[in-house]
């Protein structure tokens, strides 16, 4: 098969089909495997999108053990009329981990773009290398997160849970230091449905500013955060042990139609920190 490879600034890497498109599920997934551990972040483009939700599943089951949810393998992010949650809506998302309110965390999220919005509608997705954010931070900013835990609770149509964490934490496989953080939604935006209940515990109220600050800061400098412009076909696979994401609002019913599977780790990790769940 003719592809090459290309970095992702300012971080990741992506591989492109070259001459006629063909199958992306002819790629050997142990080679994309190693991609994602050395780089935490992959895109493969210019490969045949999947022809449905299942074949996309099928997929993702090459790579591990399937995280299989109340809807089944395959979350359809599509904007909703009335959306009950963010997730479904044209707004941001802010930065957090996947399966922080579920039994086990996914080590993997792939992502398929079934449709792409146009130039200029938004909805990029959001990603940031906490592993960059701790080493490019200056080291009082560091010794303040450190101290910090976050309480989380959400409530939605697929769950009711609590989850607590420290926000510098360890990877689970790797142990290099990780940021485990779901970034409050912005003060007094009133657009944004269903917000969850979030407190930060272990320092004063003045450094908790200075720790809201300092950390959004590191998370969104342009060395450690990259958004993925989505075109149709596009995979992305990303470390979810050491990134966190997001995603940027778009134009209310632009094409964004993505597609999203968990793979467990092996074995799968069961959440450190979820304390209550329905």
């Amino acid at each position: 098969m003719n592809y090459e490879t290309v970095p992702v600034a300012p971080f990741g890497i992506m591989v492109c089909a070259t001459g006629a498109m063909r199958d992306a599920a002819e790629l050997p997934i142990a080679a994309l495997r190693e991609l994602v551990r050395r780089h935490h972040l992959l895109v493969v483009r210019g490969f045949a999108p999947f022809a449905s939700s299942d074949a996309f599943a099928d997929y993702c089951g090459r790579w591990g053990a399937v995280s299989v949810w109340p809807f089944g393998k395959v979350l359809e992010l599509i904007e909703q009329e009335a959306p009950q949650d963010h997730i479904f809506d044209n707004n941001y998302v802010p930065l957090h981990w996947d399966g922080m309110y579920r039994p086990q965390v996914p080590e993997l999220q792939i992502f398929h773009c079934a449709s792409a919005p146009l130039a200029g509608q938004g909805g990029r997705t959001t990603f940031s290398n906490t592993v960059l954010a701790l080493e490019n931070a200056p080291r009082a900013a560091r010794e303040l997160w450190e101290k910090v835990t976050g309480v989380y609770h959400r409530k939605m149509e697929y769950y009711d849970s609590k989850t607590i964490s420290p926000i510098v934490t360890r990877h689970p496989d790797r142990g290099f230091p990780v940021i485990r953080y779901n970034e409050p939604p912005r003060e007094g935006d009133s657009t944004f449905v269903n917000r969850p209940t979030l407190a930060f515990t272990g320092v004063s109220d003045e450094e908790l500013a200075e720790f809201h600050r300092s950390l959004r800061e590191a998370l969104y400098a342009k060395a450690n955060f990259y958004a993925h412009p989505w075109r149709e076909g596009d995979l992305v696979i990303s470390d979810n042990y050491t990134l966190l994401h997001g995603r940027e609002a778009f134009v209310s019913r632009a094409p964004r139609h993505l597609q999203r599977v968990h793979v467990l780790g092996d074995p799968p990790l069961d959440n450190p920190g979820l304390v209550a769940y329905q």
